[in-house]
């Protein structure tokens, strides 16, 4: 008797199955995400007729006999954010998912990577989303030739597998996941099992072949890769683009990477001709900064191997309601309310009756506990209406007992800071032993050891 197929219900954020369909998934918690899959059975083997026994031709071969020494093991896309970011190109048979918010920039970059590969490289172009011509008046636009570049517009992820193997080129690139499909799955494009599918036939080809695929994901509301959340896992490198629709600056943030250090960014500037790398954030997120105003003070994070300093803004006000309110734009909030806790508690500073807003200005996120002692000067000179002077950068961590705690990589921070023309630093006490002071000269180095000693320095 043929055995009918069964109905599932599947998690598109973290693809837990479940029998029945329920508002809210029993695993990540997420409401409305159950979509409903169809299983296909498999064909059972007879009683008493026993499975065909294959003679498998895998072989296994030696770690140390192993070459990787390969001229071509990466290819360098000319993009130098965006190598960095990758940990200095584009890895040889590796799979790499890229994300981001609808207008980010996803498909420039990648025409971006096309324009600068030079010949014998040869680049694939699958897009699911646009025609032919409209990605044709796209390369026009941002000046890619097309003599290195082949471009298809097909949604059956057989045929462009197939199409892989046949053209054999340097790199392919598949925009976007969401649109692929196979007949083999019975579930319409952008479901959990035809995403899965899709991305196990990419991977086949990728590392069969030894082709780098770059594999556009659209995000959901959350700003997470929409799709299950294996596709992250099978993929080589996952990157993200980041940044205000509004503002012109990019952020490209790796989130994992097998090749190289996921706290690595890259930063590009939005502009009629396409993504132009910024290779001096730093002075182009200080730009504008208003001088002599309360209420600002830089702060020094670490991305990566990255020292980038950026302005933080804080404004506190009285408060016209029972319960005054908490904002924060690029600053984790709950780590803003404990330090104006700390603030209160241990430098006497009363908050109860007063709003406090504060911003990262540039879209940058700082999640760096050494950007601490910045927000909290911050914050004390709008209360007093006291500006910070405009050659002094604060360095520190603030722990629950008002103390300022040391840092890592103190030496990189201080450099930079001096790179970009402040003349004073203020930083941990314990941290001073750490530099050599006859390496930064024209700097002063003040060591402070509590909150109320760096609030008295400003």
């Amino acid at each position: 008797m043929k055995e009918k197929s069964k109905t599932i219900y599947v998690c598109t954020s973290c693809g837990e199955q479940t029998p029945r369909w329920m508002g809210r998934c029993p695993n990540c918690g997420a409401w409305n995400t159950l979509a409903e899959e169809e299983i296909r059975p498999q064909p059972a083997v007879r009683a008493g007729k026993a499975a065909p026994v294959l003679k498998s031709e895998l072989q296994a071969a030696r770690l140390s006999q192993i070459d990787t020494n390969d001229e071509r093991s990466r290819i360098v896309t000319g993009i130098g954010e965006l190598d960095r970011v990758l940990g200095g190109g584009i890895v040889i048979g590796s799979v790499v998912l890229l994300g981001g918010e609808p207008g980010a920039g996803k498909s420039t970059l990648l025409l971006q990577i096309c324009a600068r590969l030079t010949a014998p490289l040869t680049v694939l172009y699958v897009t699911g989303e646009e025609s032919l011509r409209q990605i044709k008046l796209r390369a026009d636009r941002l000046g890619v030739s097309g003599e290195q570049v082949t471009v298809a517009a097909e949604t059956e992820i057989e045929q462009v597998t197939e199409l892989i193997r046949t053209n054999k080129p340097s790199l392919a690139i598949i925009d976007s996941i969401q649109t692929m499909h196979s007949p083999a799955v019975n579930s319409s494009a952008g479901s959990v099992s035809q995403v899965k599918e899709c991305a196990a036939q990419l991977l086949e080809v990728a590392k069969t072949l030894e082709i780098p695929v770059f594999i556009v994901g659209h995000v959901n509301k959350d700003g997470a890769i929409a799709g299950p959340k294996v596709m992250e896992h099978i993929v080589d490198t996952v990157l993200y683009f980041e940044g205000d629709r509004l503002l012109p600056y990019r952020i490209l943030r790796s989130v994992k990477n097998r090749y190289g250090s996921t706290n690595e960014i890259g930063m590009f500037d939005m502009t009629a001709k396409g993504l132009s790398p910024i290779e001096n954030p730093s002075r182009m997120l200080l730009e504008g900064r208003p001088l002599g105003v309360s209420g600002t003070c830089v702060a020094c994070t670490l991305e990566g191997s990255r020292p980038i300093l950026s302005e933080v803004q804080a404004l506190v006000t009285k408060t016209s309601f029972g319960t005054p309110r908490r904002t924060s734009s690029g600053f984790d909030f709950n780590r803003a309310n404990l330090l104006l806790a700390v603030l209160e508690k241990r430098a006497g500073y009363f908050m109860g009756n007063l709003d406090v807003y504060l911003n990262i200005v540039g879209g940058l996120r700082l999640d760096d506990t050494a950007c601490d002692l910045a927000v909290v000067l911050a914050v004390v000179s709008s209360l007093l209406d006291k500006p910070i002077a405009d050659n002094t950068i604060a360095i520190g961590e603030v722990g629950l007992g008002g103390e300022i705690r040391s840092i890592s990589n103190l030496e990189a921070r201080v450099r930079e800071a001096a790179r970009i023309g402040f003349s004073r630093v203020l930083l941990p006490q314990h941290s001073l032993a750490q530099l050599d002071s006859s390496q930064f000269p024209g700097i002063e180095l003040c060591g402070v050891r509590y909150l109320r000693e760096a609030i008295q320095k400003i």
